[in-house]
């Protein structure tokens, strides 16, 4: 029976390797063999599948359909709050929860393996153990002892640490703070951040030999993506926003404000209608170019749609706006989407530029975003 598993798996790592380059991802042969040899199943002995109605069922080895839902082209979520205990519940029935663990969907693990441009005998230092799946691959590609993961969580760690040595990995697995790096193995020549973060931590510049390449993603609900830096030993680091989009959990140290906080904060606002003719879609739709500019005027701005297909955007301090049907209403101390407004217009007179127009510089006085160049005029601060 095992065999038959076994075997079955292979097919269907085989299939989602062919769907990966057919969709035109960017996998060399070392990192195709790497997710042709590496099970991504022994990873995930479980995941919780959302439901229509927003609930989370758990899905096991025991569930007919498990083995051809891991080897989908899909996030694999692992955690709920943080709580382990999560799981257990939910053998019960759904459950209700956010994500705090996960397998990241393979696509966007290939582009940002890609991104990280390896060298055979390079160190990469994985900030994120989530279920070592992600290690395994670098692993594989590298070799065990060139391999560090890190992650917040012990229990997270320790599976991770676990599910790799059933592989026959055993690269330097460890509870730790991501935002610190892990400065024991230190220098890297190759970071890899697999949560989001709001600013990128002067650690990571810091652990990251000189011209090596630090690449992860951002914590902006509006304007995420990823980013690729390399640091020149002098504790600053330059780099590019990359064309690919990208969205990840966030370093827990960078958690945002809480939605349903936010939520409950505006529910009920009144305000005067007025029409606008910037639309949620143009705004918020990560395919659409201008959403990554908007991003930057609108820095700590939580989105979500309301219950009468309305769209909604709040900022902590108490700013508000609904959007429904070519009309907004706006409230607080600012007007979030008369911001989102003006945004548009200046986007559209700086020739609309795309979000791999822009750069950022890292350094112990700051970080900014750019455009085209870092001595550039448009300047604008990552807080």
């Amino acid at each position: 029976m095992r065999a038959d598993l076994e075997r079955e798996a292979r097919r269907l790592r085989g299939r989602l390797v062919d769907q990966l380059v057919d969709d035109g991802l960017p996998l060399d042969p070392g990192w195709r063999a790497a997710f042709e040899d590496v099970p991504r199943h022994a990873f995930l002995p479980w995941l919780f599948e959302q439901l229509t109605n927003g609930r989370w069922t758990l899905i096991t080895e025991d569930d007919p359909e498990w083995l051809r839902t891991v080897y989908r082209n899909r996030v694999a979520v692992t955690q709920l709050d943080g709580d382990e205990s999560r799981r257990e519940s939910a053998r019960a029935g759904p459950v209700v929860g956010t994500p705090t663990c996960s397998s990241s969907m393979p696509a966007i693990m290939a582009i940002m393996l890609d991104a990280l441009d390896v060298r055979t005998g390079d160190s990469v230092l994985e900030i994120g153990a989530g279920t070592g799946y992600n290690a395994a691959l670098m692993c594989h590609r590298l070799g065990e002892h060139r391999v560090t993961t890190i992650d917040v969580d012990p229990a997270i760690a320790a599976r991770a640490a676990k599910h790799l040595a059933a592989c026959g990995f055993h690269p330097t697995c460890a509870a730790a703070d991501g935002a610190r790096g892990y400065p024991a193995n230190a220098p890297y020549d190759r970071v890899l951040g697999t949560c989001s973060v709001s600013t990128i931590p002067l650690a990571w510049v810091e652990q990251t030999a000189p011209g090596g390449h630090i690449v992860t993603t951002l914590n902006r609900q509006i304007g995420a993506g990823l980013i690729k830096l390399v640091p020149d030993g002098e504790r600053h680091a330059t780099g590019r926003v990359l064309a690919e989009d990208g969205r990840f959990m966030p370093l827990r140290a960078h958690r945002g404000p809480n939605v349903n906080d936010l939520v409950d904060r505006v529910r009920g606002a009144q305000a005067p209608q007025r029409p606008t003719d910037l639309t949620a879609t143009r705004l918020l739709r990560s395919a659409e170019q201008f959403e990554f500019f908007a991003g930057l005027m609108l820095p700590h701005v939580i989105a979500w749609s309301g219950a009468h297909g309305d769209t909604w955007l709040a900022h902590p301090d108490g700013s508000w706006a609904c959007y429904s049907r070519h009309s907004v209403r706006e409230g607080g101390p600012r007007e979030l989407w008369s911001i989102a407004e003006a945004a548009h217009e200046q986007w559209r007179a700086l020739d609309q530029p795309p979000r791999e127009r822009f750069g950022l510089t890292v350094g112990p006085e700051g970080q900014e975003f750019w455009l085209d160049r870092p001595d550039s005029p448009h300047r604008w601060p990552l807080d």
